[in-house]
């Protein structure tokens, strides 16, 4: 179990969505968060002149499930980010980390910008917009050490101020003996199948080739009740054609949507159609049993629509 522990946040102006400045008892560093709309009030603070470490945030795209996120340190962080106002559209808040006394030079904003970087290309919770992985700098063992206790500070505090992009997802829901096994013990027609529509490209990369589905809302309510996963390929097939026991569920981007991990790879069923179920019938996810889905012989059978 992780240790408690405790932050200050201070609202400068009153506006909760505003600039929030944010310190930890013992801690050198400050947090500054704002949305760019605050850019040129935010940029005239003492904060914006110190060496530091900064976190760009937005979406590039509408349709985009994961937010687009830029690392990057400087010298005086006000000229970099007074730059990326001008080259860089994504961004609608940032986070910025500065020492209170003087603690952070280049070397270790550098390694600092290295090892987040690392991070957010391992926990693939976004887009990063960094072009280049920047190498590691080299710190005296003792720098390292200190830089790396800054860091955790930092990944203390971004979740609670709205980023999520820097930690790697936990399960919300595991599935403990599914397999073939478990699926074969099933008798009770509760619903324990979440069904899902797929576009044949996305469905054959990670339905089949990645061995879990991803950007799906689920109701709260079903999470824990989740056993197997239904792919329901679009139109032209309009047929459920796979289907896969799951070994966990885990949140997927910063929007309220999941990810839900295979605990073997996906196997061909005798293929359900739409049959008279309505074209829209699966826009979104569905639900139904798996003893349900062993005996549909087309998708009214499953959602009830004849």
């Amino acid at each position: 179990m992780a240790n408690p522990f405790t932050i200050h946040i201070f609202v400068a102006n009153g506006d909760p969505e505003g600039m929030r400045i944010i310190d930890r008892m013992n801690w050198t560093g400050r947090g500054l968060v704002f949305r760019r709309s605050d850019w040129m009030d935010v940029r005239t603070r003492e904060e914006m002149k110190s060496t530091g470490i900064y976190i760009l945030v937005g979406y590039s795209h509408d349709e985009d499930e994961q937010p687009t996120v830029y690392i990057g340190q400087a010298d005086g962080v006000k000229g970099r980010i007074d730059s990326h106002l001008k080259n860089k559209d994504f961004w609608d808040w940032a986070a910025v980390f500065v020492s209170t006394s003087g603690g952070l030079n280049r070397a270790h904003v550098t390694w600092l910008e290295y090892a987040l970087v690392e991070r957010a290309v391992n926990t693939k919770q976004c887009i990063l917009d960094n072009g280049n992985v920047p190498q590691e700098p080299a710190l005296t063992e003792a720098e390292k050490a200190d830089t790396q206790g800054f860091m955790n500070e930092i990944l203390q505090i971004l979740p609670l101020v709205g980023l999520r992009a820097l930690e790697f997802a936990k399960p919300v829901s595991v599935r403990p003996g599914s397999g073939p096994t478990r699926q074969r013990e099933v008798k009770s027609e509760r619903r324990d199948t979440i069904i899902v529509p797929a576009k044949a490209d996305t469905f054959k990369k990670v339905f089949l080739g990645e061995d879990c589905w991803h950007a799906i809302r689920i109701a709260g309510g079903m999470i824990d009740k989740i056993r197997y996963i239904a792919g329901y390929q679009v139109h032209p097939i309009s047929a459920i054609t796979h289907v896969a026991p799951v070994s966990h569920i885990e949140p997927y981007g910063e929007r309220g949507k999941y990810k839900v991990v295979f605990s073997e790879r996906a196997k061909p069923i005798r293929q359900i159609p739409r049959g008279n179920a309505p074209s829209g019938a699966v826009q979104g996810p569905r639900y139904t049993s798996f003893v349900q889905l062993k005996k549909a012989k087309n998708l009214s059978d499953l959602l009830g629509t004849n």
